[in-house]
């Protein structure tokens, strides 16, 4: 593995890490026990893992693309793909809670899938 690689590597690690704690803390203040994954959460962060699969394969050729004369790198294009799946994923999360859909609920909560 080059160190591009990793540097990618670690990149998607710290996003699926951040994407994990931010949609656990909107549940946390309100939650009274532990708070358990709703079949809804799995699929939310399944796709995300897929989103971020999908960047490492092709952002590089993403890149080139919208960028032709440059010489931009694959690490930098998926740096940016793995940045704006994070942010892409806020909204995603905010439209399942308008929708009442719950990534996370407490384990003294009733478990209630509308997915």
């Amino acid at each position: 593995m080059s160190s591009q690689d990793a540097i990618s590597a670690v990149t998607v690690l710290f996003i699926v890490g951040m994407i994990w704690l931010r949609t656990r803390m909107q549940y946390a203040g309100r939650a009274r026990g532990a708070l358990q994954l709703q079949r809804a959460g799995k699929i939310y962060f399944a796709t995300a893992g897929g989103v971020l699969v999908l960047g490492w394969l092709v952002a590089p050729t993403v890149g080139r693309a919208m960028w032709p004369d440059t010489n931009v790198t694959p690490t930098l294009m998926r740096v940016v793909w793995f940045l704006a799946t994070y942010y892409a994923f806020i909204l995603v999360h905010r439209a399942l809670k308008a929708n009442g859909v719950a990534v996370f609920k407490s384990a003294d909560e009733k478990p209630v899938d509308s997915f």
